[in-house]
């Protein structure tokens, strides 16, 4: 298969309702699809946390660096990228594109990091709870921070598939649009300020694979516009560590956000490969 037909295969399985306390079951055999797809590449640890006396996982898979350093040491290339997406959603909707899309192009991740290794260790995360407030994202970046681990960027994949090649069919908070471009055919960077760098190189190589790619930079950890802090980069900005959410901007452009009718048919499965190829590619020239 190719890659946009491994994104559709996975989007079959991922693709239903999955709330974790209302759609169990939907959420139970995402969870089992994520941990068996993720562990074709290595262990996955299972990272537990409690909400309200009931316990949730993250899954976690840790892949080594081309080059792995014979001692521990402080150089940047020493420190982990790590990748998250969410896999739950909100009650009564199939969550296509929240986040079905940005669980399958993690998992397309996995797969080429696995087989063509970075100059870094990555943690690829599937994160729970992020509908419910950051809930699993909150958790590991806290403990990242307890254990004092150093991280060299961590990337949300947050809604990667809803395309609109119609004037007039993106729209942003107040101020932005001066700015912008009003046609939704573009993925979207949104990073704090230590992530500049990045987002200029992760822009410059999604183009050079024919993807369209806008970026934003935020100060003061986005809290001057709530709309970009919506998903599991704002617990590591508040944790202080470089951080970039990957979106294609949410209800901004996507009419069945958190609608039944968020179904793989809404979603356009070439930009969706697109995005996916883009970042493979520009993952890799992150210096």
């Amino acid at each position: 298969m190719d890659l946009k037909e491994r994104l559709h295969s996975h989007l079959i399985q991922i693709v239903r309702d999955r709330n974790p306390y209302l759609a169990s079951a939907g959420h139970f055999y995402v969870q089992q699809y994520i941990r068996e797809q993720l562990g074709q590449w290595g262990t996955v640890e299972i990272d537990d946390f409690a909400v309200r006396g009931r316990i949730h996982h993250n899954f976690i898979l840790d892949l080594p660096p081309l080059n792995p350093p014979l001692a521990k040491g402080g150089k940047q290339e020493n420190l982990p990228i790590v990748i998250g997406a969410h896999y739950d959603t909100v009650p009564g909707t199939p969550g296509a594109d929240d986040n079905a899309t940005g669980v399958a192009v993690l998992l397309e991740l996995a797969r080429a990091i696995a087989l063509q290794p970075l100059k870094y260790p990555v943690q690829l995360v599937a994160f729970d709870m992020e509908e419910s407030g950051f809930w699993g994202s909150r958790h590991y970046a806290a403990k990242c921070k307890q254990q004092q681990q150093s991280i060299r960027l961590m990337i949300s994949l947050e809604m990667l598939g809803y395309c609109d090649r119609t004037p007039n069919s993106q729209s942003y908070p107040a101020g932005l649009k001066y700015f912008y471009p009003n046609i939704g055919n573009f993925i979207a960077l949104i990073g704090n300020l230590r992530t500049v760098r990045d987002m200029i190189t992760l822009s410059r190589n999604i183009r050079k694979v024919g993807q369209d790619c806008e970026w934003l930079p935020v100060p003061n950890r986005g809290l001057i516009v709530p709309d970009i802090r919506r998903s599991d980069h704002s617990p590591f900005w508040d944790n202080g560590y470089p951080a970039i959410m990957v979106t294609d901007t949410a209800n901004m452009r996507n009419p069945h956000y958190h609608q039944p009718s968020d179904k793989i048919e809404t979603l356009d499965l070439d930009f969706l490969a697109g995005v996916c190829r883009g970042l493979m590619e520009a993952i890799r020239y992150i210096m």
